[in-house]
């Protein structure tokens, strides 16, 4: 399961390659309102994780594991708070179960996207240049570009997401619908990923990671936010490690 502005295709090549060391089928999906899935004026994370609990059931899936990377991360936390036996572990890479304010970024590149909508864009070089004035960073940019396509009959790029449902939700991607009251555990094995030169999952939130995740291990890789995409190697370490067979 991508992040916000992500889709599926941001995690083609690793679960190939987690595929083929693990001997397992990997489904990459795409949450609402992103890529090819549905648009929804609802998008929270109990709608997220009730969305992926209806695909685990049409597809007759046993016992999976859970990837999810930043929105992904808090939408498998939370299916496996909420559906328990639905699921056999989990892996949340770079967030935790905590109610926390969105980097500021988020509705500065809703701002960029929606200028590149309304200029009409044919090529994807033309929108790059106008999210140049809303992030520096070359690469972010274009991973929010890859949501860019062209309508049929159209010769104009729009948006693949809907930015003004995605916009109106960013108050509430930051929040956790479960804390830590002690009745609401997942007590099979998690696995939290984080990359230390984020500000997502802090040492601070480590002891609420065990509140309601009792059976955790932590693996901090030496990245930003985007974990997979800047360490894929240490990743696919850390995930085949943790779910290979222990002795």
């Amino acid at each position: 399961m991508h992040g916000l502005f992500g889709s599926k295709k941001n995690n083609r090549t690793i679960s190939k390659v987690l595929a083929r060391d693990l001997g397992r089928h990997i489904y990459a999906v795409d949450l609402r309102n992103h890529g090819d899935s549905p648009h929804d004026q609802r998008h929270d994370y109990l709608a997220m994780a009730a969305d992926v609990a209806d695909f685990i059931c049409q597809h007759g899936l046993k016992e999976p594991t859970l990837i999810g990377h930043s929105m992904g991360a808090k939408t498998a936390m939370v299916l496996a708070l909420q559906e328990p036996d639905l699921v056999a572990n989990m892996v949340a890479v770079d967030n935790a179960p905590v109610d926390a304010r969105l980097s500021s970024e988020f509705p500065r590149y809703i701002q960029g996207m929606k200028k590149i909508d309304e200029a009409g864009v044919t090529r994807q070089t033309e929108a790059d240049r106008i999210l140049e004035d809303y992030e520096k960073n070359f690469t972010i940019r274009q991973f929010l570009l890859g949501n860019l396509h062209r309508p049929h009959g159209s010769s104009t790029q729009k948006f693949r997401v809907p930015l003004h449902i995605l916009g109106k939700a960013l108050d509430h991607m930051g929040d956790f619908p479960f804390m830590g009251s002690g009745e609401t555990r997942f007590a099979k094995p998690s696995l939290f990923i984080r990359g230390t030169q984020s500000k997502y999952v802090p040492d601070e939130v480590i002891p609420l990671i065990g509140q309601l995740f009792p059976r955790f291990e932590l693996a901090s890789i030496d990245a930003s936010h985007w974990v997979i995409a800047e360490k894929p190697e240490e990743f696919r370490q850390a995930v085949v490690q943790f779910l290979e067979p222990k002795e």
